[in-house]
């Protein structure tokens, strides 16, 4: 494929990850692979934020040990943590040069050591929101020229996109979870009322009463106590009339 039909599929493949059951890991190292590929790249990296704010490793072109380790090493320092907090893009940084690798020294000695003379990173940003970064490593001083880093950033913004659009599916299974808990619970309890009501031959709300003070008198969830009734793991004699 050319160049353009490469990056068409890449952002064909984004498209993909519109649907409810994608595999965003395989997506994001496909993605990874396709970096490789279209900007003549040695290895690339995706960098997400954890809850506590730190860059974690989320895929990559090469699980080789010394890369996993390079990647470990920007929970503290590198380009990678630098875009990642400033939301600004760090391309072309020349790891063996000291003036521009002093902020990072570690970091720089060990990325030489695996054979890596150049990186990149661009901030996976969704306006004013940076949610990680994708790293890009290179064997030999080389230079993004301005197409190659419009190529990069279109696809740190496609990661993006699949990454929100993952969490956006995530937490709407997590509503629609919560609210068919919500429904059920809602169901048992009002069958616990009906059981109490006619047990007593009472109306609903002295039953309804009754389970709430049993609750909370014996430090039951209501719904659990409301389930072990309709159970029958719990006689409605063993609830007190009010």
């Amino acid at each position: 494929m050319t160049r353009e039909e490469r990056l068409l599929a890449a952002v064909i493949d984004a498209v993909d990850t519109l649907v409810d059951d994608f595999d965003l890991i395989d997506f994001l190292h496909t993605l990874c692979d396709r970096c490789t590929e279209l900007l003549d790249v040695s290895a690339v990296g995706v960098m997400l934020e954890d809850p506590g704010g730190t860059l974690q490793l989320i895929a990559a072109s090469d699980e080789h040990t010394r890369l996993l380790e390079l990647f470990a090493l920007q929970h503290d320092q590198g380009p990678c943590v630098e875009c990642h907090r400033s939301g600004a893009v760090r391309l072309n940084v020349d790891l063996t040069s000291p003036e521009q690798t002093a902020p990072f020294p570690v970091f720089a000695a060990r990325a030489r050591q695996a054979g890596f003379r150049a990186t990149h990173a661009l901030p996976l940003r969704l306006r004013d929101e940076v949610i990680g970064a994708l790293n890009l490593f290179g064997t030999r001083p080389q230079d993004l020229v301005p197409a190659d880093a419009r190529v990069a950033q279109a696809l740190a913004d496609v990661v993006t996109i699949a990454i929100l659009q993952h969490r956006t599916a995530a937490h709407a299974n997590q509503r629609r979870a919560q609210m068919h808990a919500a429904l059920t619970s809602r169901v048992v309890i009002e069958q616990a009322k009906g059981i109490l009501a006619e047990h007593w031959n009472t109306d609903v709300d002295t039953a309804f009463g009754a389970l709430r003070r049993h609750a909370r008198s014996h430090r039951l969830g209501l719904v659990l106590l409301c389930r072990q009734l309709v159970d029958g793991d719990v006689d409605a004699d063993a609830l007190h009339f009010p």
